[in-house]
């Protein structure tokens, strides 16, 4: 029997067989498929209200935690040492100087993780020769890299920019690897007995099978990748959010401080949502919950 023959003995939905006017069951594709669609916005509201709850509930403790004695500048403390810092400039400056520091480190760390990753799961060889390099130094905390790259590559942007990239590489390779090696041996046993040669089992099977692995590499390198930016701004830095706090921290300026780290977060997760967004474009085949 062919296939066409197979689809035309299969068994009929019930459906099929629903008299005019009769009206649906309750069980039918239709409503299933309405009923994520009529859930969907209360679901959209409701985590931007709990995100909101929480912010509330994080800045009362912090403002419960100063007025209580702890050490900790008061939230209005820490909004007028901002604003004196966006009035004269220093803040948009350093967080500039930051922000282009972490951009360059990790868009070099993820252009070289995501090929070498790939290579890694694709071609056994490959993956012999560079797997112990790869965990021989994420075993080494990038921060440990510091005195060999200033003693190597000196004290402008160069070294800075390389402990972030090392930071963002190890973090992200890892992940491509494990998607690559994690694809479904199915699909690629399907694709070759279709007649798919090598290149296009790659392109249309392995590359879409490890985009979600990808993008949730690069939002664990993204995050070490600002991790890692206070200890590279201490190369010799004059600029920057890591390079303010340090410098605050001489002289007991804790406003400063609370300003560089809500800086640091806030870039941070806007920079993490856009990942998400991106997420959410690039893998809209996969359930989620």
């Amino acid at each position: 029997m062919s296939v066409l023959d197979k689809r035309g003995a299969r068994p009929r939905h019930p459906m099929a067989h629903k008299t005019p006017g009769e009206p649906a069951g309750p069980g039918t594709a239709e409503e299933a498929k309405a009923a994520p669609e009529r859930a969907r916005p209360g679901r959209r509201g409701l985590p931007l209200a709990l995100n909101a709850v929480s912010v509330a509930l994080g800045i009362a403790l912090w403002w419960a935690l100063a007025a209580a004695g702890f050490k900790l500048p008061t939230p209005p403390e820490v909004v007028s040492r901002a604003g004196t810092l966006i009035g004269d400039g220093t803040l948009g400056q350093d967080a500039l100087a930051s922000l282009t520091r972490v951009l360059i480190g990790f868009a070099l760390g993820t252009a070289v993780a995501v090929p070498v990753g790939f290579l890694m799961g694709w071609y056994g060889i490959l993956r012999g020769l560079i797997e112990p390099w790869v965990q021989f130094f994420r075993t080494i905390p990038p921060l440990a890299i510091i005195p060999l790259a200033v003693v190597v590559m000196g004290i402008d942007e160069t070294p800075k920019i390389f402990v972030i990239f090392l930071a963002a590489f190890l973090a992200c390779v890892i992940s491509t690897f494990q998607g690559v090696v994690g694809v479904d041996r199915t699909l690629i046993d399907a694709a070759r007995v279709l007649g798919a040669k090598d290149a296009t089992i790659f392109a249309r099977v392995v590359v879409p099978a490890s985009t979600p692995f990808i993008l949730v590499g690069m939002r664990v390198g993204l995050g070490s990748a600002w991790a890692t930016l206070v200890a590279a701004e201490l190369i010799a830095a004059q600029q920057g959010l890591g390079y303010r706090m340090q410098n605050a921290q001489l002289y007991y300026d804790l406003p400063t401080i609370f300003v560089g780290l809500i800086s640091i977060g806030i870039l941070g997760l806007l920079m993490d949502r856009v990942l998400l967004l991106a997420e959410r474009k690039l893998t809209g085949w996969q359930e989620r919950r």
